[in-house]
């Protein structure tokens, strides 16, 4: 890809000049951050297991009518995308008090919530991408009324999929996180979603032994961050065991 123009590169992703108009190419990078960037290393085979991953998660929802800017994966670290406007907003939707929420309310880890609940967080680093209310985000403009309805849809719906595809591999859905865009074909716009969903972006423990298989290993210096990943993966049946995994990476099911 280095030929093709790059247009932005963020800390676990490069987004370069797509083949048509209208396109992108999304490279994932090895490159593992917490706290908007201030723990970083590079975990060989990250990128490999989330550009997976989230393949398989968008291919799922594209095929529910859940509309996503995933077109199809080009190899092993990239994807084709459709390019969107990107509203400056991260999405997060929480079934089980974890991270952030414990801190703020006061929380027992692992404590159920009465009903999911939707956050929002501005989009911006130099914050440390601080939460805000529907009212703030009307008021400076970052998305209209209808546009945020749509959100709280996509995610609700994302949720409602994630949740039942992770428990039927013995996997609570604890939080996860989406970013969404506009899409524009000709007069047309849709709000559809957007960047990646992998185990960077949701928190995923293990039913029965509450083992986290997300990127908490990494926060938290548990480590074995590739190997929780792989573990998804092969739950989901995205990859298959082989004596020579951790020497070798990865082997992609066909």
């Amino acid at each position: 890809m280095n030929r093709r123009r790059r247009i932005y590169e963020g800390k676990a992703k490069i987004l370069y000049e797509g083949p048509e108009p209208g396109t992108l190419v999304q490279h994932f990078k090895d490159d593992a951050t917490a706290g908007n960037g201030a723990k970083h290393e590079i975990i060989d085979g990250k990128g490999v297991l989330n550009n997976r991953i989230s393949e398989f998660i968008f291919d799922k929802l594209n095929g529910l009518n859940i509309p996503t800017h995933f077109m199809r994966r080009l190899n092993m670290r990239e994807q084709l995308i459709r390019e969107v406007e990107i509203i400056p907003l991260e999405v997060v939707v929480r079934n089980v008090a974890a991270g952030s929420l414990c801190k703020r309310l006061g929380l027992e880890s692992g404590t159920p919530l009465p009903r999911s609940i939707i956050e929002f967080y501005y989009k911006d680093d130099k914050l440390n991408d601080p939460l805000v209310a529907e009212e703030h985000i009307t008021a400076f403009g970052w998305a209209s009324p209808q546009e945020l309805d749509d959100i709280m849809s996509l995610a609700i719906r994302v949720n409602d999929f994630l949740s039942g595809l992770f428990m039927g591999v013995g996997i609570q859905l604890i939080d996860f996180k989406i970013e969404c865009g506009r899409l524009f074909e000709g007069d047309m716009m849709r709000i559809v979603v957007a960047d990646e969903i992998s185990p960077d972006s949701c928190r995923l423990w293990d039913i029965k032994t509450r083992n986290k298989l997300d990127k908490d290993r990494f926060r938290e210096d548990m480590g074995g961050l590739v190997d929780a990943y792989r573990e998804v993966a092969q739950r989901l049946g995205i990859l298959v065991e082989s004596e020579n995994a951790l020497a070798t990476g990865p082997r992609l099911v066909k």
